[in-house]
């Protein structure tokens, strides 16, 4: 939503202060520069991309003015689930996480974190991991480096679509000048006419390249610039869970195995020590395991 504000904000700034100079809005409508210069945007996307990249960067373009960063209500919530799982595996064995990471939807705990289920890439993250654990196939450090290659190939991937948009953003004022280019072309057609006729003529030609600058640094250069820092933040999200994870693989606690979770999420959204403890104590669900009789978070 603040990125959808932001964008009204520079119409708003620009065509009001046109207003205010006295400018004719009229003279600003004009379909065949912004034919020229959203055309030819649209055909440089489609030769420049794959089919996959284009997707993925139409999504990313919606998800901005949609989604919010995780906030730290969010990261909480994720300590929680870690906390639930590796208490469960403490108290239960590694091999009884086996039905929840095969069938997610369906684990009792899972299925308490819409958000997680419904976010493919981070769910396939987490269960892919644990699955690692649960089976034996791996030590901490070679699970440490097994997420580690996981999240740089994921980065690639949420990087490819804002490389394409910045592009875009950098071809405008290009076509702008080719949109005005051609309206001089068609204004040298036009000499012989009349003063007011040749004025029309420039001020079309003029218009194609204030549209290229205006979409470049007013709206697509702004665009691409927040995605990459909603990738930035969900790959964040990915190393606290990274994090977390290795801790425990390699013996730590479960609240300890969250306090390193913890002290990896950026500064500005970090829940403190507190709020997680209090947040476990009072929300944490954790399953019954047959024959324990520790106490169980609920």
């Amino acid at each position: 939503m603040l990125a959808l504000v932001g964008i009204v904000f520079v119409f708003l700034a620009v065509f009001g202060g046109y207003l205010l100079e006295k400018g004719n809005p009229y003279v600003l409508l004009q379909p065949a520069e912004l034919l020229i210069v959203g055309g030819a945007a649209l055909g440089i996307i489609l030769t420049a991309n794959r089919p996959a990249v284009i997707r993925r960067m139409w999504k990313g373009a919606v998800a901005i003015f949609a989604r919010r960063p995780p906030s730290s209500a969010y990261f909480l919530r994720s300590l929680r689930m870690l906390y639930e799982i590796f208490s469960y595996a403490q108290r239960a064995g590694l091999a009884a996480l086996e039905n929840d990471v095969e069938e997610p939807h369906g684990s009792k705990m899972l299925s308490r974190y819409p958000e997680l289920l419904s976010d493919s890439a981070a769910l396939g993250f987490l269960c892919d991991s644990l699955r690692m654990l649960v089976i034996g196939a791996t030590s901490p450090r070679e699970l440490d480096h097994l997420m580690d290659v996981d999240i740089e190939i994921q980065r690639r991937g949420r990087r490819e679509p804002v490389s394409a948009l910045s592009s875009v953003a950098d071809s405008l004022p290009g076509l702008g000048i080719v949109a005005a280019v051609l309206g001089v072309v068609i204004t040298m057609q036009a000499i012989g006419g009349s003063p007011e006729h040749v004025g029309e003529k420039v001020a079309a030609a003029l218009v194609g390249t204030f549209l290229g600058i205006l979409l470049c640094y007013g709206v697509v250069g702004p665009v691409a610039a927040r995605l990459e820092s909603m990738s930035e933040a969900y790959l964040e999200y990915l190393q606290v869970l990274r994090t977390a994870m290795v801790a425990f693989a390699g013996g730590a606690s479960p609240i300890l195995a969250l306090e390193y979770g913890r002290r990896s999420i950026p500064v500005d959204c970090r829940p403190s020590f507190v709020e997680m403890e209090t947040t476990i104590r009072r929300e944490a669900v954790i399953p019954p395991v047959a024959g324990y009789k520790g106490h169980v978070a609920s």
